[in-house]
C-alpha cells in the first residue's frame, strides 16, 4: 500500500487557488556562465531533491480531502526536461521562455515540480524551476533550491540536502516586522478569547475544521476585518489577468551601497529597496501620460512565519502584509521617509498571523466560497512582493557557478503583478512578473529600479554630510538636492 499522508489546510488552499490566468507555481531562473553537464544535473537531483519526499510524491483527493501520496510511476526523466533557445539566445528569448511555462499547468497526475534545463544561453546555461505552491511557500522553496548548491565546484554529489536558511546572513526582509508575532505560533503568547486564538486552535488541530457549515460561518466573521481595507488606486497595473505572461529582471545592484545609502540616511535596507520599486511603477505610469499624484499601489507581502527550528520545512508557512507604496511621491527623499514611517506603523501588527490563520481554514472550505473570499482580498492589491536575502558568496549547481538567481510567486486571485527582490553575492536582483494584457512591457519597469536608487546615491554624494546634524535638516536638504534632480 502507498504512503500517504493528509494535507494541511494551508497546503490545500493553494492547490485549489489554481486558475488559467494564475497558475500557482513558485518559478525560478538560475543561470550559469558554463554549460550544465546533464548528467551531473539528474545526478545532484537525485541525491539532493529527492532527499524531499515531497518531490516524489502525487496529490489524490478523496471525500475528505486531499492527500500527499508517493507516486508510483514516478521519473525523475519527466521532471527534468531539456530546451534550445532560438535566434540569439540570449535575455529576450529566456524571459520569453520563462514566461511561457509560467502560464502552463504542472500534470497533477505526478509530483508537482519540473526543471527545464536551457542548453544554449549565452555562452552556458539557465535553468528555468516550477513548482508547485502546495508543496511549499516561496521562502521554502528558495531554501530548497539553494539546498542543491556547494561552496565549490568540486564537492561530492550524494549525501542529504544541505538545507540553508534563508536569512542566513542578517534579517531585513519583511519578517521583522513580526517577529513577535512568530512567538505567538509557538504560544509564547495568550490571547485569551481574541479570534487569533481560534484561528491557532485550528490550526493545531486540523480535523476539527470538517464542520463545513460552523467554519463558513467563522470564515464569514473573520474576513470582516480584513475586507474593510479601501481599495488601492486604480491604475493600469490593475484589472483582470489574461492567461499569457511577462517575465523580466535587472542587472544586480551593489548591495554594499544599498546598505551605505540606508544607513546615512537612517533607513533599513528594505525602505531603500521599497522606496525604489514605487519609484520605478510610478515612474512608468507617468511615462504611459497617466495621472500618479496621489496614487498608491497595495502589494500584498508573504511574512515568514516560521520557528526558526523549522527553517527547513516543507509546507506553507507565513502570513500576508498588506503594504501601501506611495508610488505617486516622486521626490526619491520624501518617498523613502515615507516609506519607511509605514514600515514602523506595521511593526507589532497581527495581520501576518491573522491571515495565516484564515488560509488555513479556508483550505477546508467548498471551493466557491474560498475563491470568493480570496477575490475580495485580491480586489484589495494590485501586486505580490516577496523578498528574501540569500548567501552573500558564490555557489555552485552541479559543478558550475551559478551566476545569477531571479524567482517570482505566483499572485492569487485577479492580482496581475509579481515584484521579486533577491540578493545574492552581494548583489540585489529585481524581477518582475506581469500579465500580457495589463503590462505587456514589463521590462520598462525594471529598468527604473536602479535609475530611481541612484537618484539617493547620486543625491548624497552631492551634498557635504554631517551625521551630527539635525535628522529634520538632512531630510530638507536632501529633498531640495533630490528636486534638483528632478
Amino acid at each position: 500500500m502507498l504512503y500517504r499522508e493528509r494535507m494541511s489546510g494551508v497546503d490545500t488552499a493553494w492547490l485549489r487557488m489554481d486558475r488559467p490566468s494564475n497558475r500557482m507555481m513558485i518559478v525560478a531562473v538560475l543561470v550559469f556562465g558554463e554549460r550544465l553537464d546533464m548528467r551531473r544535473v539528474r545526478s545532484t537531483v537525485r541525491a539532493r531533491l529527492l532527499g524531499y519526499r515531497r518531490f516524489t510524491q502525487r496529490v489524490v483527493a478523496d471525500p475528505v480531502g486531499h492527500w500527499w501520496e508517493d507516486d508510483p510511476a514516478f521519473s525523475l526523466a519527466r521532471h527534468i526536461t531539456r530546451a534550445h533557445l532560438p535566434g540569439k539566445r540570449g535575455p529576450v528569448e529566456l524571459r520569453r521562455l520563462a514566461a511561457r511555462l509560467a502560464a502552463k499547468p504542472l500534470d497533477p497526475r505526478h509530483p508537482l515540480w519540473e526543471f527545464t534545463v536551457v542548453d544554449n544561453y549565452l555562452a552556458g546555461s539557465a535553468l528555468i524551476a516550477r513548482i508547485h505552491h502546495a508543496i511549499a511557500d516561496g521562502i521554502a522553496l528558495v531554501g530548497v533550491l539553494l539546498s542543491l548548491t556547494d561552496p565549490t565546484p568540486h564537492e561530492p554529489v550524494g549525501g542529504q540536502p544541505q538545507r540553508l536558511r534563508i536569512a542566513s546572513e542578517g534579517r531585513w526582509t519583511l519578517d521583522e516586522l513580526v517577529t513577535p508575532v512568530t512567538g505567538i505560533l509557538k504560544g509564547a503568547v495568550a490571547l485569551s478569547g481574541n479570534v487569533l486564538e481560534k484561528y491557532l486552535a485550528l490550526l493545531r488541530h486540523p480535523t476539527h475544521a470538517l464542520d463545513y457549515a460552523r467554519i463558513a460561518a467563522r470564515v464569514g466573521e473573520d474576513i470582516a476585518a480584513l475586507a474593510t481595507m479601501p481599495d488601492d488606486s486604480p491604475t493600469r497595473l490593475k484589472g483582470r489577468p489574461d492567461v499569457q505572461k511577462r517575465v523580466a529582471w535587472c542587472d544586480p545592484l551593489p548591495l554594499a551601497e544599498v546598505k551605505a545609502v540606508g544607513r546615512v540616511l537612517g533607513c533599513s535596507v528594505n525602505d531603500v529597496l521599497l522606496s525604489s520599486v514605487a519609484g520605478a511603477l510610478g515612474g512608468y505610469l507617468a511615462a504611459k501620460g497617466d495621472r500618479v499624484a496621489g496614487v498608491e499601489v497595495r502589494a500584498m507581502v508573504p511574512v515568514n512565519m516560521r520557528a526558526q527550528d523549522a527553517e527547513a520545512s516543507l509546507g506553507n508557512c507565513f502570513g500576508l502584509v498588506p503594504l501601501v507604496l506611495p508610488v505617486g511621491i516622486a521626490n526619491p527623499f520624501r518617498r523613502l521617509y515615507e516609506v519607511h514611517a509605514r514600515m514602523e506603523a506595521l511593526k507589532g501588527s497581527y495581520i501576518a498571523a491573522l491571515s495565516l490563520g484564515l488560509l488555513s481554514v479556508i483550505g477546508f472550505v467548498p471551493k466557491p466560497m474560498q475563491e470568493e473570499v480570496l477575490d475580495v482580498l485580491a480586489n484589495k492589491a494590485t501586486a505580490v512582493m516577496t523578498n528574501l536575502p540569500g548567501p552573500q558568496r558564490p555557489l555552485y549547481f552541479a559543478g558550475r557557478r551559478l551566476e545569477e538567481l531571479m524567482f517570482w510567486v505566483p499572485q492569487s486571485g485577479n492580482i496581475g503583478m509579481g515584484v521579486s527582490i533577491l540578493s545574492y553575492n552581494d548583489g540585489v536582483q529585481f524581477g518582475l512578473i506581469t500579465d500580457r494584457r495589463l503590462v505587456p512591457d514589463p521590462e520598462r519597469i525594471v529598468a527604473r529600479f536602479r535609475p530611481e536608487f541612484e537618484k539617493l546615491l547620486v543625491a548624497l554624494l552631492m551634498e557635504p554630510w554631517d551625521v551630527r546634524r539635525d535628522p529634520g535638516t538632512i531630510e530638507r536638504e536632501l529633498a531640495a538636492a533630490a528636486r534638483a534632480l528632478e
